[in-house]
């Protein structure tokens, strides 16, 4: 795809994105990050000099067709809604993710961006386990409205490059952690644990601690965005996680011995919409986008607990 790309980032601010933006900056890309007028910049704050940031609503056609301008890549990372909140209003979920997106990738078209690169759930739009570990032809039936959401962009993505010829690439991610995720958010059980541990209070997990899920460290993450980006890969979707999964209460022994500390757990009653076990099958991403997870657990979960102690 020719060495400099000219990227433009739709929530490069965040926590994902900041990792992206910084990732593709290093590897000499041109790099756009649009965000909301009242983001906090500390994410990207080293970067800003090496970086362009415009300032928009992605549901304003006007403010998104400043951010393409000129781009050869999408990389598509806003999302309104959170899996566990998200059927609480199924209508602002498909207003502002699903139809803010065809927008999108009207504007795509018209203005002859290049390629699309779409973070999708891989944590939510297969459903209830078929077969463990879960390939890209597992059936999808998401069981939470964010997961819904997320398979129908994806179809729409796939309409767009049979009518326009739109390329794209979907990226399934498991649960990414590290540095920069806000604990406050209460997303990402390792993030939100580990302040726990810090501030010692209580942990509170949901069911009995067997609830099992595939975590990936966050420039793993970012390492293949970068190779969806540079090495135009024969498939559209691809799996990016770790390849295990890991039950909550194997996190909080991992917890306890990278910590020295021993956290009060609080066990409450399981939720309907935490799927027991999800473990993705990364092959197609190791042999078409020679792409692997580099970053083993207990030294994640370390680098991040050494980061949350510095962040206030």
């Amino acid at each position: 795809m020719g060495s400099q790309l000219k990227c433009v980032i739709l929530g490069g601010g965040g926590f994902i994105g900041s990792h992206i933006v910084e990732t593709l900056a290093e590897q000499g890309h041109s790099v756009r990050v649009f965000e909301r007028h009242n983001i906090n910049t500390r994410n990207i704050a080293h970067v800003l000099g090496r970086i362009e940031l415009v300032y928009g609503d992605f549901l304003n056609e006007d403010d998104l067709c400043r951010a393409l301008a000129g781009m050869d890549i999408i990389i598509h990372l806003v999302s309104t809604t959170l899996p566990k909140s998200s059927n609480d209003n199924v209508i602002y979920d498909v207003e502002t993710n699903v139809i803010g997106t065809i927008r999108l990738l009207n504007l795509a078209k018209q203005l002859g961006i290049r390629k699309i690169i779409f973070a999708s759930s891989g944590g939510t739009v297969y459903g209830l386990p078929q077969y463990q570990p879960i390939s890209e032809t597992h059936p999808t039936d998401p069981i939470c409205s964010h997961g819904i959401a997320k398979i129908t962009i994806e179809k729409y993505l796939q309409l767009y490059h049979h009518l326009y010829n739109l390329d794209y690439t979907v990226l399934r991610f498991a649960n990414p952690y590290g540095p920069k995720q806000d604990p406050m958010t209460g997303q990402g059980a390792i993030t939100v644990f580990l302040q726990q541990i810090l501030n010692e209070e209580p942990i509170s997990i949901w069911g009995d601690g067997t609830v099992a899920r595939d975590y990936f460290y966050i420039s793993d993450l970012a390492e293949a965005v970068l190779a969806a980006i540079e090495k135009d890969p024969p498939s559209k979707i691809y799996n990016i996680a770790s390849g295990f999964s890991h039950t909550l209460n194997e996190l909080i022994n991992i917890m306890q011995a990278v910590t020295g500390r021993t956290p009060l757990i609080r066990y409450l009653p399981a939720r309907k919409l935490d799927v027991s076990v999800n473990i993705l099958d990364i092959s197609r991403a190791r042999k078409e986008l020679s792409w692997s997870p580099q970053v083993p657990l207990e030294e994640g979960i370390n680098r991040t607990w050494q980061w949350l102690q510095n962040y206030k």
